[in-house]
C-alpha cells in the first residue's frame, strides 16, 4: 500500500489508463520582419479559437455540476486576456523574431517556473492553469489533435502526472472509475471538479513509486484514506470491493432519510440548511433534504459574465430560488468579492494580503450604487417567499448601520415605485473575524440574526492560511480557541434573543455534532452532500448527552482531546437514553 493524499472520497478498482504528457515538436526557425503581422494574426486566431473552446467547456460543465465549479474556466479565459502574459508572448515574437508557438512555449515555461519557485500552494496550482491554457493555445497554433482518452467503453482508473481542468471536463464520469495524479493539491481546480463529479481521486504519488504505473496495471485507490494499491492480490481486491459495496449501500440508505425530520432521540430539532452558489446546486440540496438555504453565495452571479449583473437579472435568479424553496427560508449573502474571487471586468487593487483587504462588505459600502442594486433585487424577490439578507465580513457596528441605512433607502425607493416586497425582511451578519466575536454583544443590538462563518473565523483566529501547504496542518477547526470564540458569539446572540446558525465546513463534520447540541444550536448550514450523513447522526444522538460532552470539551487543552471526546460520544450514543457514562 502506498500512502498519498486523498482528494475526492470513494473507492475505485480497475485497470489503469496512463494519459501521456503534452509533448510538442516546435519549429526551429526565425521569421522576417515582414512576417511579424502574419505571426501576430496566427497568435490572435489561436487565442480566439482557444477562448471559444474554453467558453464551450464552461457551458457544458455548468449544465452538469453548476456554476461554482464551472467558474474555474473563467480563470482560464482571464489568462488569455491577461496583459502581462500576452505582452510576454508578443515581446518574444517582436524582439526575437520567433514564431508564435515558440513564443507561447517560452512564455509558459517562464511563468510556470516563476510560480513553482514561490512558497505558495495557491500560486503553484495557478501554474497548472497557465500550462493548461498555454497547451490549448499551442494545440491550435500547431494544428495538433488534443490528447484523448480511450475510445472503448471499458471503465478505467485515469493516471496522469497532473490533470488539468480542460482534460477533466471531457471525461465521461461513468467510464472513469477513479483518478491518480503524481502531483497536485486537494484545493486544486481538478480536485474540486473531481469531487463535484463524484470521482474518487488520490494525488501526490511522485517519488513514492518504485516503478512507473503503466496502462493496464491493476489499481485500487481509496480517495478518503489517500491510498493506492498497485497490482493488489485477490484478497485485497475482495476487501475493497466489499468496502465499495458498503459505501454505495450507505448512500442508498441515506436517501431514505430525505423526508425524515432531523430530530434527536430526546426530541430536539436541528434544521439542516444548505450552502449554494447556483440554482442547480439548490436542486441538489433539496434532493438531499435541505430544509432551506442558509447561505446563497451571490458572487458567482457576478463572476460568470463580462459586466455587473443588472437588478432584473439578479431578481430573476433570487425569485426562482425562492419559488423552488416553496416557503422554506432563503438567506442571501450580499456580494463577497475580493480575496481569491476576482472580476475580469472590474479591476480590484493589487494587495499584499487580499484576504485582509478590500473585499466583501468593504467593497459594497464603497460601491453603494452596486450594493443598492443588489439590495433592491433581493427585496423584490422577498415578495415571493421567506427571504433574509446577510452581510459578510463584518468587523464593526458602523458597517452594519451603514448597510442597513442603504437597505432602508432601497425600501423607500421601491415603495415610491409601487413595487411590493417583504417590509419586515430580516438583515443579519456573518461572524467571521475575531473583531466581530469581541463585539458580538454590540452587533447583536444591530442585527436580526448571526451566522458564524467558521471557515474564515478559524483561518483568522489561528493566523493560518489553509491554502499554504507548509502550515495547512495547523488549520484546526477543533482548536480550543475556536470553541471559545463560537461559544462567546452564541451566548451574545442568545442574550439578545436573536437566532444564530453555524456555517462552514465544520458545520457538516459529524464529529462536531456534540458541540452544536451542547451549545443549543438549532440551525446548521452545510454543503448538500453533507446533509444526509449529518442527519443520520442527529437521529442517533441525544442533545442531553451533547450538552454534557460539550462542557467536558471546554476543559480540554488540545484539539486532539476534543476530537477524542467526540468519538467517544458517538460510541456512547448506542446506549439507552440516560445511560451515558462519564467519558473522561
Amino acid at each position: 500500500m502506498i500512502q498519498a493524499t486523498g482528494a475526492s472520497q470513494g473507492i475505485a478498482i480497475g485497470k489503469a489508463f496512463v494519459l501521456p504528457h503534452w509533448e510538442w515538436e516546435l519549429p526551429d526557425q526565425k521569421i522576417d520582419v515582414a512576417d511579424l503581422a502574419k505571426e501576430f494574426d496566427r497568435l490572435y486566431e489561436g487565442i480566439r479559437r482557444s477562448k471559444s473552446e474554453i467558453s464551450q467547456m464552461r457551458t457544458e460543465l455548468d449544465e452538469v455540476v453548476g456554476s461554482e465549479e464551472a467558474s474555474i474556466f473563467d480563470a482560464h479565459l482571464a489568462i488569455l486576456e491577461d496583459p502581462i502574459f500576452m505582452n510576454e508572448i508578443q515581446g518574444i515574437i517582436q524582439r526575437q523574431y520567433k514564431v508564435a508557438e515558440v513564443a507561447v512555449k517560452e512564455a509558459i515555461d517562464h511563468f510556470v517556473t516563476m510560480f513553482d519557485l514561490l512558497d505558495d500552494e495557491y500560486m503553484k496550482e495557478r501554474a497548472l492553469d497557465i500550462k493548461d491554457v498555454g497547451n490549448r493555445l499551442l494545440k491550435h497554433l500547431l494544428g495538433a489533435p488534443e490528447i484523448s482518452l480511450p475510445e472503448d467503453t471499458q471503465p478505467f482508473v485515469l493516471v496522469v502526472r497532473e490533470l488539468s481542468p480542460s482534460q477533466l471536463v471531457h471525461l465521461k464520469p461513468d467510464l472513469v472509475l477513479g483518478i491518480v495524479t503524481m502531483v497536485g493539491s486537494p484545493t486544486s481546480h481538478s480536485a474540486i471538479m473531481a469531487r463535484a463529479f463524484g470521482i474518487p481521486m488520490v494525488m501526490g504519488l511522485e517519488g513514492k513509486l518504485q516503478s512507473p504505473i503503466v496502462t493496464g496495471d491493476h489499481l485500487v485507490i481509496d480517495g478518503e484514506a489517500g491510498t493506492l494499491q498497485l497490482d493488489p492480490n485477490s484478497e485485497v481486491v475482495a476487501r475493497y470491493t466489499d468496502m465499495r459495496k458498503r459505501l454505495i449501500a450507505q448512500k442508498e440508505q441515506l436517501l431514505k432519510l430525505v423526508e425524515v425530520p432531523s430530530v434527536t432521540q430526546d426530541g430536539v430539532a436541528m434544521m439542516l440548511a444548505a450552502n449554494i452558489s447556483s440554482l442547480k446546486e439548490l436542486e441538489t440540496a433539496l434532493g438531499n433534504g435541505a430544509e432551506g438555504v442558509g447561505l446563497f453565495r451571490t458572487e458567482f452571479l457576478y463572476m460568470d459574465r463580462t459586466r455587473f449583473p443588472t437588478e432584473e437579472e439578479q431578481f430573476e435568479v433570487y425569485k426562482t430560488a425562492v419559488q423552488k424553496l416553496k416557503g422554506k427560508s432563503l438567506t442571501i449573502r450580499t456580494l463577497d468579492i475580493g480575496g481569491d474571487k476576482q472580476l475580469d471586468y472590474h479591476e480590484l487593487p493589487e494587495e499584499e494580503n487580499p484576504f485582509l483587504g478590500f473585499r466583501a462588505i468593504r467593497f459594497c459600502l464603497e460601491h453603494k450604487d452596486l450594493f443598492k442594486t443588489q439590495l433592491r433585487a433581493i427585496l423584490r424577490a422577498s415578495h415571493y417567499g421567506n427571504v433574509k439578507i446577510m452581510y459578510p465580513l463584518i468587523t464593526s457596528v458602523e458597517e452594519v448601520r451603514e448597510a442597513n441605512r442603504l437597505l432602508e433607502e432601497a425600501k423607500r425607493e421601491l415603495t415610491a415605485e409601487g413595487v411590493p416586497f417583504l417590509t419586515e425582511i430580516k438583515a443579519g451578519v456573518m461572524i467571521e473575524v475575531p473583531a466581530a466575536v469581541a463585539i458580538a454583544d454590540m452587533l447583536a443590538e444591530e442585527a436580526a440574526f448571526f451566522s458564524i462563518g467558521t471557515n474564515d473565523l478559524i483561518q483568522f483566529t489561528l493566523a493560518v492560511d489553509r491554502m499554504n501547504e507548509r502550515i495547512s496542518h495547523m488549520y484546526e477547526p477543533f482548536h480550543p480557541a475556536i470553541l471559545r470564540m463560537i461559544r462567546t458569539t452564541v451566548q451574545a446572540a442568545k442574550t439578545k434573543g436573536i437566532p444564530v446558525s453555524i456555517c462552514g465546513e465544520i458545520a457538516g463534520d459529524v464529529n462536531a455534532l456534540p458541540i452544536w447540541l451542547g451549545m443549543g444550536i438549532e440551525v446548521l448550514s452545510l454543503s448538500a452532500q453533507a446533509i444526509l450523513p449529518l442527519k443520520e447522526r442527529v437521529l442517533h444522538s441525544r442533545a442531553s448527552d451533547g450538552r454534557y460532552v460539550f462542557e467536558e470539551m471546554l476543559r480540554c487543552a488540545t484539539a486532539g482531546e476534543i476530537k477524542d471526546l467526540a468519538r467517544r460520544y458517538f460510541a456512547e450514543a448506542a446506549l439507552a437514553p440516560g445511560n451515558a457514562q462519564p467519558l473522561i
